[in-house]
């Protein structure tokens, strides 16, 4: 039988130093709230992750370049786009912030469902994720975020790689499993099954980027 994890207790004070956390221990978004360091970082079932540093330009263009169109598509939609940063609490079985234990901070990210939606932003499973790679995601990071998603129920969670100038789509299927696209790259276009009618242009997603 295994031992009962032991989670750290709160404080009052808040946290300002990233060192000052041990990121052996087990923290929730209890934790998370109280930390107030400069450093931006997420947490995956309990596991601090730092996240890379801010953005480059060309992850901001790209970034623009799928948020925009997607603001526009969604003018008259019921569902909402955002970009990070911008919170996502994946809860299990109770939305008590001590009992929340993966907090994600999305690019960008689709909600249509906006009772997920509050102050601190969304609880629950985004329709869509998108992710783009920056050179500082690590394989595991990139492993943890893909079963986060796929076991949350994300419906459609779209990977954009600068460098190759592409997208791979996952779309969660009627098992719960994530089934890859085939990759799409320049001159190709990509629609969206979550989001019928929408599509997007991978030349004017990579447009002057240099």
């Amino acid at each position: 039988m295994s031992e009962p994890i032991s989670y750290p207790e709160l404080h009052d004070e808040p946290v300002y130093e990233f060192n000052e956390i041990d990121a052996s221990l087990t923290y929730s978004y209890a934790n998370y709230l109280n930390w107030l360091f400069e450093d931006r970082v997420e947490l995956i079932k309990g596991k601090i992750f730092k996240m890379s540093p801010a953005a480059s330009r060309v992850h901001q263009e790209v970034s623009r370049n799928i948020f925009n169109p997607l603001v526009n598509f969604l003018k008259k939609q019921n569902c909402k786009v955002y970009s990070a940063p911008f919170d996502v609490r994946f809860p299990k079985e109770s939305k008590a912030d001590a009992a929340i234990f993966t907090v994600l901070q999305p690019d960008i990210c689709v909600i249509c469902d906006k009772s997920k939606l509050d102050y601190r932003g969304c609880i629950g499973a985004p329709d869509v994720v998108i992710e783009i790679l920056s050179p500082g995601n690590t394989k595991m990071e990139l492993l943890h975020k893909y079963k986060v998603y796929e076991e949350s129920g994300v419906k459609e969670y779209w990977v954009v790689s600068q460098s190759d100038q592409s997208i791979l789509i996952y779309t969660l299927n009627d098992l719960g499993k994530f089934q890859p696209s085939k990759l799409f790259t320049l001159s190709e276009k990509v629609s969206s099954s979550v989001l019928p009618g929408f599509e997007l242009l991978l030349d004017e997603v990579f447009h002057d980027l240099d």
